[in-house]
């Protein structure tokens, strides 16, 4: 290797770009998972060294971390150009991340005298905690992400969420690269013990939890996915054509599959918005020009009209939906709208309560103060700020209790967990998730893979299958195991027809949460204030056994 290569590529951020680069390969697209063990070799070595190099050693961990965000994070500029800003910021948050997993960690390896191999999982975890709250939290593209068809591996979920599946890796990672020769130290051999040992206790636990309770009938379910790119702005007439596209696959999903229980449409595809109101409605600034008995007349008719139309589809198909729709309520408070998912019987009639979105996407669904502040709104390409639910729900179907969820609500373990929970403290636990989303804004990108392999995680950390209903894909049927039994073509029309039981077991994560990851956040907040108390001193030959 030339010096000047040689020099670079052993240099801070020689050594970050590297992890970085083997990380984005073994996530979507490239899905190179074996990677994933690898990838953050390189940055532990940098934990281990007794000095970072460069003038600026965590701004070129900073500038690594944003390349592979940027990398990671590529499809957000596709739904709008003003996306793009979103992209650029999300990223530029996210590099933080990286600098902050060194830093800490060499605090609690060079200071504590805390070995590697535990130090970096640790922080790591915590970090990945922290990443999936913050700023309403994101997950995707996490480590322990990269492991999702290894199915024995990941039943650790139900243990301890994805950001154990996350901690293993890592650990393993670590272990790889105490092996190596670092700092005049030669090459060990012990690491591959506890590599073995963690990795080994891991696979044991999931072979012993492989194996489904399915002690009660299930449901048919057909899960419809229309194949429609999704623009901000349409034209009037894209509404009849979403409509009618619909349609023809839910006849198509009726007459090949006999006997269905359920047809299920992705987030907002039946366009004819779902109207509720109250009679003492207080009249919108839109209806200032209007009488309140006109205005009431008018929001009469057009609830009535929204129920004809679901009533009028469910009665041509004969079988109950679950439709995502825009839902317009009226009431003392003025008008607000909601993501919804909402349940039509079999003769048509609009069963309560409709689930309206809880946990919405910032800058995706709203504009944050823009209540307080019209101005912000209007800055932003989203015509209007929606409002969050107040509560899950669960429609009965079947003999089973099926609980919706709405597009990135399955990015969130402590959402879907904490819905599930609520539902069981009420009598209502239910059988079966659903989630229902529009993928259509991202052009068949890599985020529908990692969309995707979110709900592989929530199904295994709530031990109860999850179906998705996603338009241009990927709708799938998951089970209780994290198998993705069928799954919708990329970007394409399909029907996947789901054949789905309840899974009888139980689920410690669903029960305890997340206080596992939660020591590892605690841990990064004392080594973050030991770092900012004192600075790290010179490695020793002392603190050469911890690294």
């Amino acid at each position: 290797m030339p010096p000047r290569i040689h020099n670079w590529y052993h240099s801070t951020f020689g050594y970050a770009l590297a992890g970085a680069v083997v990380l984005w390969a073994a996530l979507p697209p490239l899905d190179l998972w074996l990677l994933g063990w690898t990838a953050p070799v390189w940055w532990v070595l940098l934990i281990r060294q007794e000095h970072l190099g460069g003038r600026r050693p965590y701004g070129a961990l900073w500038l690594a971390g944003f390349l592979f965000w940027l990398a990671v994070l590529h499809w957000l500029r596709l739904p709008h150009p003003a996306t793009s800003l979103g992209w650029v910021a999300l990223s530029f948050y996210f590099a933080f991340y990286l600098p902050m997993f060194v830093g800490l960690s060499r605090v609690a390896v060079h200071r504590l005298r805390v070995p590697v191999i535990l130090a970096a999982p640790i922080v790591w975890t915590g970090l990945e905690l922290a990443r999936g709250h913050l700023l309403t939290g994101m997950t995707m593209a996490s480590l322990g992400h990269t492991q999702y068809r290894w199915i024995t591996l990941v039943q650790l979920s139900d243990l301890a969420g994805a950001y154990g599946v996350s901690f293993v890796v890592m650990l393993v990672a670590a272990c790889l690269a105490r092996m190596i020769r670092c700092n005049g130290w030669p090459l060990a051999v012990w690491p591959l013990v506890p590599a073995v040992a963690v990795l080994a206790a891991t696979l044991l636990y999931g072979h012993l939890r492989m194996s489904g309770d399915y002690t009660m009938p299930g449901a048919r379910i057909a899960l419809i996915q229309g194949s429609i790119d999704t623009k901000l702005k349409e034209g009037p007439g894209k509404r009849g054509f979403i409509f009618r596209h619909y349609c023809e696959l839910s006849q198509q999903a009726v007459r090949q599959y006999a006997e269905l229980d359920l047809v299920v449409w992705p987030e907002t595809m039946f366009r004819e918005p779902l109207i509720t109101y109250q009679q003492n409605a207080r009249k919108p600034e839109l209806f200032k020009d209007w009488s309140q008995g006109q205005f009431q007349r008018a929001i009469g008719q057009s609830a009535r009209r929204s129920r004809q139309a679901m009533g009028k589809l469910a009665r041509a198909l004969d079988v109950p939906l679950v439709l995502g729709v825009d839902h317009h309520y009226f009431g003392p408070e003025g008008m607000q709208l909601f993501n919804s998912a909402a349940l039509v019987s079999r003769e048509g009639k609009l069963v309560p309560p409709v689930y309206n979105k809880i946990h919405l996407v910032m800058f995706g669904e709203y504009v944050p103060f823009a209540g307080y502040f019209p101005c912000l709104q209007r800055l932003t390409p989203l015509p209007v700020s929606l409002t969050a639910g107040d509560e899950p729900v669960s429609f009965d179907v079947a003999g089973l209790r099926i609980a919706p969820n709405i597009c990135y609500e399955t990015v969130l373990p402590h959402v879907i967990r904490r819905q599930v929970n609520i539902l069981r403290a009420g009598g209502a636990e239910p059988d079966v998730l659903v989630n229902l989303t529009n993928d259509g804004w991202f052009w068949g990108s890599s985020e529908l893979d990692m969309h995707l392999i979110c709900g592989v995680f929530r199904a295994v950390e709530c031990r109860k299958p999850l179906l998705i209903a996603a338009n241009t894909g990927f709708s799938a049927w998951i089970d209780g195991d994290g198998r993705i039994l069928r799954r919708g073509r990329r970007r394409a029309t399909d029907i996947i027809l789901a054949e789905v039981r309840p899974d009888r077991r139980g689920s410690w994560y669903l029960r305890h949460g997340d206080w596992p990851a939660g020591i590892c956040l605690v841990a990064c907040v004392l080594l973050a204030v030991l770092g900012c108390w004192a600075p790290i001193p010179d490695y020793s030959r002392a603190s050469r056994l911890s690294t």
